[in-house]
């Protein structure tokens, strides 16, 4: 069973939590992924996602179905957050149930890198001192000026 959304609502983690919870699983997980406000010095006001939503539909149910076959997990439940995102607050959630922790682990952690990677959801980060895209490929190898800024190319609209 997989459920996916994209809402320009807060989400309410507890409830994707319990939406994989079954007899068969012996574990669920639960990440979620918050707005901080510093990163590498950069201070965040806050994220603004925006998504191609036919795609990432169909992204995260590939996704899910190699996640099956792949951890064998029993279910999953992904919500991302759309529109602006406070400091503080949630922007994905990923809950998985499989029948052991290593498995269940191990599949979130794998979702959350691929949904990054492949599902066209894109993030701005919005602060005082300036605004930019911020792509998946940036977020491990960001350039960044003398002094550790972000920067920001013609190509950095999605």
């Amino acid at each position: 069973m997989f459920q996916f959304s994209l809402t320009d609502d807060p989400i309410d983690t507890s409830l994707v939590l319990s939406t994989v919870v079954s007899a068969s699983a012996g574990a669920n997980v639960l990440f979620t992924g918050t707005t901080r406000q510093e990163t590498e010095g950069v201070i965040t006001n806050w994220l603004e996602y925006d998504a191609y939503k036919p795609l990432a539909e169909r992204e995260c149910v590939r996704l899910y179905e190699q996640a099956v076959r792949k951890f064998r997990i029993i279910k999953c439940s992904i919500v991302h957050r759309l529109g602006k995102v406070s400091v503080g607050e949630v922007s994905i959630a990923v809950a998985v149930s499989a029948v052991h922790r290593a498995e269940a682990f191990a599949s979130a952690s794998w979702l959350l890198d691929r949904i990054k990677e492949d599902v066209p959801v894109w993030k701005r980060q919005v602060g005082d001192a300036q605004t930019f895209w911020v792509h998946p490929e940036q977020e491990e190898n960001t350039s960044r000026d003398s002094n550790g800024v972000p920067q920001e190319s013609d190509n950095d609209m999605p």
